[in-house]
């Protein structure tokens, strides 16, 4: 990925509940073929290229690998949302998103291809829109915590390990779940496999680094195995020997 320019920033505190990042990537040079491997997060693209004018799609959760080319003189703008802006922020479901993307209308927030041109600017624009929306409703104290454990803990918990830190028993968790409709009815996938994608997340930069064994809550290297490979499609050695620098994460490309 040596010719794509890469670029993120963080949220303001006061938005790291519904904002995971923004970021930008450039591609200056010819088409490039990449593996887009999962990572939990829902994104909000904004994007144009030699070939297609400016646009604005949505993506929902990904559940596994895909092929895709970043065709030559792409330029995207991005925020990264954690699952609770599907409701605070975005204000809908996203399970018929699941693995599917959905093209938005070209002055949703009224964002143009100008817009484009200065990322900080752009940054500073989203969050104004984001903080609107958030001071004009009150979150569940509840879901809010919830989200936190699953995404500090990088899905290694489960419902009832969550349920013992959150003082709800597992039965009232996924009651809960289920009545406002958090994941299999908000997100089109379940809680266990929704933190199977952030353990994997996890993993995926450790492999990078070289260690090819479970770091996270996994039962053993042949489940650390079975896992990965579920999410990837290719065992751990092949992500890390990585060649022609095919598997990526937006989250985790290097910055220039």
């Amino acid at each position: 990925m040596s010719s794509l320019i890469y670029e993120s920033s963080q949220p303001d505190p006061s938005l790291q509940d519904v904002v995971e990042s923004f970021w930008m990537l450039d591609n200056p040079s010819e088409n490039k073929d990449v593996i887009l491997l999962p990572d939990g997060r829902i994104d909000l693209i904004f994007s144009q290229s030699a070939k297609e004018p400016f646009h604005i799609v949505l993506l929902g959760i990904c559940t596994h690998p895909e092929q895709i080319i970043i065709a030559e003189k792409t330029k995207i703008f991005a925020v990264s949302f954690n699952l609770l802006a599907a409701e605070y922020i975005l204000h809908t479901s996203v399970s018929e998103l699941l693995n599917e993307a959905k093209s938005l209308p070209l002055d949703f927030w009224n964002f143009s291809a100008n817009d484009l041109n200065d990322f900080e600017k752009f940054c500073q624009k989203a969050s104004e829109k984001i903080q609107k929306e958030l001071q004009s409703q009150k979150m569940d104290e509840r879901k809010r915590k919830l989200f936190d454990l699953i995404y500090s803990e990088k899905g290694a918990l489960t419902v009832k390990e969550l349920s013992e830190k959150v003082i709800w028993s597992e039965r009232q968790i996924n009651r809960y779940l289920i009545i406002f409709n958090l994941f299999n009815q908000q997100f089109g996938i379940s809680l266990k496999s929704y933190c199977g994608i952030l353990r994997f997340r996890a993993s995926f930069q450790h492999i990078k680094e070289g260690k090819l064994f479970p770091e996270q809550n996994f039962t053993d290297q042949s489940h650390f195995i079975k896992e990965i490979k579920k999410l990837s499609g290719f065992l751990p050695k092949e992500l890390n020997q990585n060649k022609n620098d095919r598997f990526i994460q937006f989250s985790l490309l290097p910055e220039k």
